[in-house]
């Protein structure tokens, strides 16, 4: 079976760099730009996060459908690396571009251009995940591409956490929005450039049995397959939980630790030196995927890991705000724990897909992943939509002395709301049944089912 090349291993991890330098961006700082530098309300944004997943409903398992359905002389799954690219690039800058509008202009604005980058998303994310299960038939050779996916993911997603706010600052020259609006400009040339960089340096391998295409069969073998259903669960608490803790992280540090901004190493404040050694440790842990995948099965690793996170994330509830550095302390230990569950998860991914096409015969990769993105995109959606709502809720208002009340909210949904979802994460995880016993089989019937007669 053939070893996958550094470089294209390198390559495919590319593509998830070029993903997270808006995503990572959108996770962290997109409900703050909204409330407190676009000036919408907390529960107006956290309506819209909401509203357009009906979107995503529908064009996330349409685009797995096309994506399976397509045959071009460089695959099924990385043409769309080539053609999505400028369009996700063009799309993520024009959520920043801060049009001078009115407030119901504004609100506009901000729900075409999200719909239109949720879009850019699933047209590209959609076919690259995909491409994943079949740039190897070997789920150990899978799994290592997946480390260096992750890898380089949180490698974007360090530079995020570290530079866009020291960048927005220097290049906006303290006008916040014009900085924002910089910033991504640079984030979508180079973002663009790694997709294309990602679709010059990989390989479709795994060639599926020809089937009878059937839309009917292909939604019934995937609601069969239950790994995918413990799969599509746990992607739903998962991101709920890190996209309410991202989305009120900027708050927690602004209105509750008191980061005015002020540096405390080089051009870096509090908030930033917090995410920037979080992602480090977060790195740390991702190289570890290949170590403890060999020595662990994959679902008990996702099971301890998940739940050392989980108690990281709680144990900020009950932080002084002056424990500045007890905060970084936890935020890494957490945050090193966290670090393989991504490559492992999507490697498991990988293999529901092996699973479906050995149980039913028929390999829907790109529906497979489409559904579990889809997934990861409502739990977002979710997450970012009840942390603004919530906030609201508890009466946050934007660059104002929050009163008790408010402050309580902060708190809360920076820590004890989304370590309640990481726990339900875990719990769904523990129904996915598939060990290195069930893969070793997999593996050796389906390579006889696409050997030449």
């Amino acid at each position: 079976m053939e070893t996958l090349r550094f470089r294209e291993k390198l390559g495919y991890g590319l593509g998830d760099t070029a993903s997270n330098f808006f995503f990572a961006t959108f996770n962290v700082f997109l409900l703050y730009y909204y409330t407190d530098i676009f000036g919408l309300s907390a529960a107006a944004v956290g309506t819209m996060f909401l509203v357009t997943k009906i979107l995503d409903a529908v064009s996330d398992p349409i685009m797995g459908l096309i994506a399976d359905r397509t045959d071009s002389r460089w695959g099924k799954f990385r043409p769309y690396l080539l053609w999505a690219a400028v369009p996700y690039g063009l799309c993520g800058y024009a959520m920043f571009a801060n049009p001078d509008l009115s407030y119901t202009g504004k609100l506009i604005y901000a729900y075409v251009t999200y719909s239109l980058m949720m879009l850019a998303y699933t047209a590209i994310n959609v076919p690259y995940s995909a491409l994943m299960g079949v740039i190897s038939p070997s789920s150990i050779e899978r799994t290592k591409v997946a480390s260096y996916r992750f890898f380089c993911a949180f490698a974007a997603g360090w530079l995020v956490g570290t530079f866009v706010t020291p960048l927005k600052n220097i290049l906006g020259g303290g006008n916040e929005a014009l900085g924002f609006k910089l910033t991504m400009a640079i984030f979508a040339v180079v973002s663009v450039t790694l997709f294309w960089i990602t679709f010059a340096t990989t390989k479709e391998r795994v060639i599926p049995t020809p089937t009878k295409s059937d839309l009917k069969l292909d939604f019934k073998a995937l609601l069969a397959n239950g790994p995918w259903r413990a799969l599509f669960a746990t992607g739903i608490f998962t991101l709920i939980n890190i996209a309410v803790r991202n989305g009120t992280l900027l708050y927690y540090f602004k209105y509750y630790v008191g980061d005015d901004g002020t540096r405390i190493f080089l051009i870096f404040d509090k908030t930033a030196v917090f995410l920037s050694l979080g992602l480090l440790a977060m790195m740390v842990g991702v190289a570890l995927t290949k170590a403890l995948s060999q020595r662990f099965e994959k679902r008990q690793l996702m099971i301890v890991l998940s739940l050392l996170n989980a108690l990281s994330m709680a144990a900020f509830y009950f932080t002084p705000p002056n424990y500045y550095w007890l905060m970084v302390a936890i935020n890494c230990a957490g945050m090193l724990a966290a670090g393989p569950t991504p490559a492992l998860v999507w490697s498991m991914y990988a293999d529901c897909a092996d699973y479906g096409e050995w149980k039913s015969g028929r390999r829907t990769t790109a529906l497979v992943f489409s559904t579990v993105q889809f997934s990861h995109k409502m739990g977002l959606a979710v997450g970012a939509g009840f942390a603004g709502i919530i906030l609201s809720w508890f009466g946050f208002v934007a660059n104002e002395t929050q009163t008790a009340t408010s402050m309580a909210g902060i708190r809360f949904m920076f820590s004890i709301f989304p370590a309640a979802f990481a726990i339900m994460g875990i719990v769904a995880i523990y129904f996915y049944r598939i060990d290195r016993n069930t893969i070793r089989e997999m593996e050796r019937d389906l390579s006889a089912r696409h050997s030449p007669a």
